[in-house]
């Protein structure tokens, strides 16, 4: 059985997490073009080696980062989202395109 560590519930088994993708600069919400913000969402580097990714834990919708080698499969360490990121991102409506 494969555990994971959680950072708020501790080691639990691998079954009750959910991948979320590579952690990566989020590009400007005020500028980006719709195709440039799906590539950021949808495409991933898929490096080979160590790796930050989301993960969530599934019972109690827990985010966090976990730091993991691609090549062996191995978690190398988990953590919360906010040793990583300090500041909150603020989303501005688009303007409607006028009909």
């Amino acid at each position: 059985m494969k555990i994971m560590n959680c950072p708020l519930n501790g080691p639990r088994n691998i079954s009750e997490f959910l991948w979320g993708g590579e952690v990566k600069p989020m590009p400007d919400p005020a500028s980006v073009g719709d195709r440039e913000f799906a590539e950021w969402l949808f495409l991933e580097n898929n490096t080979a080696g160590i790796v930050r990714e989301w993960w969530c834990h599934a019972p109690t919708s827990f985010w966090f980062i976990a730091e993991r080698n691609t090549l062996t499969d191995e978690i190398i360490r988990t953590y919360a989202a906010s040793e990583l990121f300090r500041d909150r991102v603020e989303f501005a409506s688009r303007k409607a395109a006028p009909k």
